[in-house]
């Protein structure tokens, strides 16, 4: 007889399941509901989360944005390294490492191992997309600094900010929100995401 733990693909499969299946318990959303918002199986869902299968990246891109997070974030949670929540000592990361991925129309680095034990999700955003993309929107506050470039950060309903070198911009969860370059150059930010509550992070 086939058990439950031989049917899980792998540890980063069934971490990354588990990371999807808390953030959606946090959001107070079911496997149904979720399903409806990514137009992806309730089954398939249900699968996922258990570490039963592993998802295209257009498939964790529809649960990222259901669940307002990113694809680097969830593909955070097989991170091999993961800092223990319990842990004391400070997470150092050197610059080759951290959890790389797509994020809307530019690439994101997670700057800690594995974004759940931590109160604070930073990662660095290079993009030189001139089209914004869809808004993103989370439940949780969020912080931008740009290293380079220029960027037009777009709050929805504040309008649109030209942010340049040294400028940072703070808003609270519920902002729709979205970005892009000014003139077509590559820029970089630092992006600060709250954690989303009851994930797993101390305190």
């Amino acid at each position: 007889m086939t058990t439950e733990l031989t049917r899980v693909i792998d540890e980063q499969a069934l971490r990354i399941g588990e990371r999807i299946r808390a953030l959606r318990r946090a959001s107070e959303l079911t496997l149904i509901q979720l399903a409806e918002r990514t137009e992806l199986s309730h089954s398939f869902l249900s699968q996922l989360e258990r570490g039963h299968a592993r998802p295209s990246m257009v498939s964790l891109e529809r649960i990222a944005r259901a669940l307002g997070t990113s694809q680097v974030e969830l593909l955070a949670a097989g991170d091999p390294h993961q800092h223990d929540p319990d842990d004391p000592r400070p997470d150092i990361m050197r610059a080759p490492e951290g959890a790389r991925g797509p994020f809307s129309q530019g690439e994101a680095r997670l700057l800690v191992h594995g974004a759940s034990a931590f109160a604070f999700e930073p990662m660095e955003w290079v993009g030189a997309n001139t089209d914004p993309g869809p808004y993103y929107e989370h439940q949780e506050d969020e912080f931008v600094y740009v290293l380079s470039g220029r960027v037009l950060l777009d709050l929805q309903r504040e309008g649109i900010s030209e942010l340049a070198p040294g400028d940072s911009a703070y808003y609270r969860g519920g902002t729709q929100h979205r970005w892009c370059s000014a003139d077509g150059a590559e820029f970089r930010m630092i992006v600060v995401k709250q954690a989303p509550s009851g994930v797993g992070t101390r305190g």
